[in-house]
């Protein structure tokens, strides 16, 4: 467990994020924030933050400040991510020169609820996190019977609700949009590639409801496992059984990247081809000559190529895309607690502001049920880049 705070400004205060020209500024204006001087690998190691070791029991209370905890893991086969998180919200304090909110790290790696269970105990009123839905689902309970909201970084609908609220990137979303975006670019007859598993069912009854919505058809659904010889049998299974305008792929880039050859030798010489969110954590899948055409809906990347630039002088290394959900809940944090008295519990109904919230991945609202909405753009793959071809709304009416 570590403990993140922002140094002590000058001039106390914090900014309020409610608009996208207000985050514009705030990444444009903050960039003084990043040191200037030796490439990362040469220059010493920096204390940007407080970083206390690990904090025994009584960890003293903080009366001018709310305190939260970042629930992530810091070890083990996703410590990657974790700590890109991890850093993150310690940037988006440093960018907003918050001195409301204090951040203390709880390893999820070592048993998520031993992490919320020590995270309560120490006195925090806001959990953000944890990242995978097992965790998020053993955390729930003990954070209810404390009162005390989650909002989660996984994508698994299923776990939300009951103050649990999510955060991740939702595929249903994604394939709604980019459906709309070909049916209003006159595509009518649509076919689905599928992986087998959780992931694939929800993309499935996504897509059929997104195509019925849209006023097309879907000609047929295949599904297939992980393998090259699977994706291409389904790909052959799809040919026999239909003909289609638009192709979704509702996997990865790579593996899209595998299908695609074998769609065009079988039949689908002109299909467009449509992807998922998940095409967006591909850092190269603009430059992937199999995808040009293409089209995926995901968060927008305007602002989050500010950040990953502030992020790389920082921390010497590129961020891993999740990591703005982390940065974004943090600007979440620190505009409610303009009106969060410290000492008090998180103002949970604020969550659910029809409006929303600004952050790197655009617009975003909570509904009803504790998923984000968002407001999502189509990319295409065209000439070793990725087009915005659609942009995201700017917000919700």
């Amino acid at each position: 467990m570590a403990e993140v705070r922002a140094e002590p400004q000058t001039k106390r205060g914090w900014m309020r994020i409610g608009t996208a020209a207000t985050l514009a500024l705030l990444m444009s204006g903050c960039a003084t924030l990043v040191p200037r001087g030796p490439a990362p690998s040469e220059r010493p190691p920096e204390r940007p933050v407080d970083r206390p070791g690990p904090i025994g029991p009584g960890i003293p209370q903080d009366s001018e400040r709310h305190r939260v905890a970042l629930l992530v893991p810091m070890s083990g086969q996703n410590a990657g991510v974790g700590q890109s998180i991890a850093n993150a919200t310690m940037l988006a304090l440093l960018d907003t020169k918050s001195e409301r909110i204090r951040i203390t790290n709880y390893d999820t790696a070592q048993g998520a609820a031993a992490a919320a269970n020590r995270a309560i105990a120490d006195g925090n009123q806001l959990i953000l996190g944890p990242l995978l839905a097992e965790d998020a689902r053993a955390v729930g309970p003990i954070a209810r019977r404390a009162d005390v909201p989650v909002i989660s970084f996984s994508n698994d609908s299923s776990v939300a609700g009951n103050g649990i609220y999510l955060l991740g990137y939702q595929p249903d979303q994604s394939i709604e949009r980019v459906v709309a975006h070909a049916a209003r670019a006159g595509m009518r007859s649509f076919a689905g590639l599928v992986p087998r598993g959780v992931y694939g069912d929800r993309a499935s009854a996504a897509f059929l409801g997104a195509v019925k919505q849209a006023g097309g058809q879907v000609t047929g659904i295949q599904t297939f496992d992980r393998s090259n010889a699977s994706i291409t049998s389904a790909v052959a299974r799809l040919k026999s059984s239909s003909s289609y305008q638009a192709l979704l792929i509702a996997d990865s880039a790579g593996t899209a990247t595998i299908a695609v050859p074998a769609v065009r030798r079988a039949g689908g010489a002109n299909a467009k081809i449509l992807g998922t969110e998940l095409w967006n954590t591909d850092s190269s899948v603009g430059g992937n000559a199999a995808l040009n055409g293409a089209w995926f809906a995901s968060v927008p990347n305007g602002f989050y190529r500010q950040y990953a630039t502030k992020y790389r002088a920082r921390f010497g290394r590129a961020p891993f895309r999740l990591s703005s959900m982390g940065y974004d809940s943090v600007l979440l944090t620190v505009r409610i607690a303009q009106d969060w008295r410290v000492g008090t519990t998180f103002p949970q109904s604020r969550l659910r502001a029809s409006d929303g919230f600004v952050g790197l991945d655009g617009a975003f609202r909570f509904g009803r049920n504790g998923i984000a909405e968002r407001a999502l753009e189509v990319h295409e793959i065209r000439g070793g880049s990725t087009v915005t071809v659609s942009p995201a709304p700017r917000g919700f009416e």
